[in-house]
């Protein structure tokens, strides 16, 4: 956990209003260009077996927007037809279910009292951890970030750029903090976080923010990226995926950007930096961070300079997901369902597991007995490893 003290150190920073349009994705190149064309899947020795420990239907559809939620030996998830869910991550049973009686754009955030989806309409629904709905609030146009929900709120990022956060218990709107935006922000996968008092979000211009949970102050900003090019598409740098807390570091990757390390316990200075884009977003473990840059390259890089450790081509443009981190290896899910393991040393493919027929677009999540994947058909499922 990222220390309290390292936070306190950063300074309050400023913002104002924006204006955005949302791309339906970053997949812009001719299907028929064969420099994009997916790398075939090839035999090789399996050093790792992994199997499917449990499967459940949590609903239909997926989104880069649901991604499963642990809490303690629970899992929490939400699917675009309404459906939430709570799932012992041991058994697979299901432990309640309800229906949001709305479609769903974005969910489901939880502190294990509190569970959060949201509509495309910017409907937050919250329900109590029997399944109950506690109440409904508005934010202030379309959430497809799954809300962040702890230190007593909910916190939802809406696609006008504006952070909003309602009481966890009353739904009353707490605070609301806007930034301004670009012309054009990716729709795919994003993630805030609440850490020690405070949300931890990117944002669609590079740069990733620290707010006080209780009252919506800034505490500090840091720039992962700037804007490049002459037109909107080439200026394209939103902060992706999920920001990652490790001990005093904060990191975080762009689109057509960096991935940038900053020092909390030096009051948020950049550490190191690497020209790098993605489009999903970083993993990181004690001793690295991991992602898979917009032609599906996957990279390690050292966590403490930035150094590369390696990098495995032979996923190329198999649209993979956000990756995953186990014991023993990194996990990317792809664009036929299948979930590959890749050796955390070298980078080596270790064994592979097929959960599904269609594309994985939910972020993987890790977890003691597995990596959780959401499918495209609206499976939730638990992949163990040995």
């Amino acid at each position: 956990m990222m220390r309290k003290a390292g936070f306190r150190r950063w300074q309050k920073g400023a913002g104002v209003v924006m204006t955005s349009f949302v791309l339906a994705g970053c997949s812009w190149f001719s299907p028929s260009d064969p420099r994009y064309e997916p790398t075939p899947l090839t035999e090789y020795p399996a050093q790792i077996s992994a199997a499917a420990g449990w499967n459940v239907s949590i609903g239909s559809g997926s989104g880069p927007g649901f991604v499963p939620q642990l809490v303690g030996e629970s899992v929490y998830a939400a699917a675009p037809n309404g459906s939430v869910v709570k799932v012992a991550l041991g058994s697979g049973a299901v432990q309640w279910r309800a229906d949001a009686d709305i479609p769903l754009s974005a969910g489901a955030g939880s502190d294990g009292v509190t569970t959060a989806v949201a509509g495309p309409d910017g409907t937050v629904v919250a329900f109590n951890d029997q399944g109950q709905e506690k109440w409904r609030a508005k934010a202030s146009s379309e959430v497809f970030i799954p809300p962040a929900v702890g230190e007593g709120i909910v916190a939802v990022r809406s696609s006008d750029y504006r952070i909003q956060a309602f009481d966890a218990n009353t739904g009353d709107l707490l605070w609301s903090l806007q930034r301004p935006g670009p012309a054009l922000a990716l729709k795919t996968s994003m993630q805030m976080l609440i850490i020690e008092g405070v949300v931890i979000s990117g944002l669609p211009n590079g740069r990733v923010i620290v707010i006080d949970a209780r009252n919506g102050a800034v505490q500090w900003e840091g720039n992962v990226s700037s804007a490049r090019g002459a037109t909107d598409l080439e200026r394209i740098n939103d902060v992706v995926g999920k920001p990652q807390a490790l001990g005093p570091l904060l990191c975080a990757a762009s689109y057509q950007g960096r991935i940038v390390c900053f020092d909390v316990s030096q009051g948020g200075v950049p550490i190191w930096e690497q020209r790098f884009s993605t489009s999903q977003g970083i993993v990181a473990d004690s001793q690295q961070v991991y992602a898979a840059n917009q032609r599906d390259v996957a990279y390690a890089f050292s966590l403490n300079d930035g150094t590369e450790r390696w990098k495995q081509e032979q996923l190329r443009n198999r649209r993979l997901s956000g990756p995953a981190v186990v014991p023993q290896a990194v996990a990317y899910g792809d664009l036929d369902g299948y979930i590959h393991f890749l050796s955390r040393v070298n980078g080596d493919l270790l064994g592979r597991v097929q959960v599904g027929s269609g594309p994985i677009v939910s972020p993987l999540v890790s977890t003691p007995r597995g990596v959780l994947v959401q499918t495209d058909g609206g499976n939730l499922v638990l992949v163990g490893v040995n």
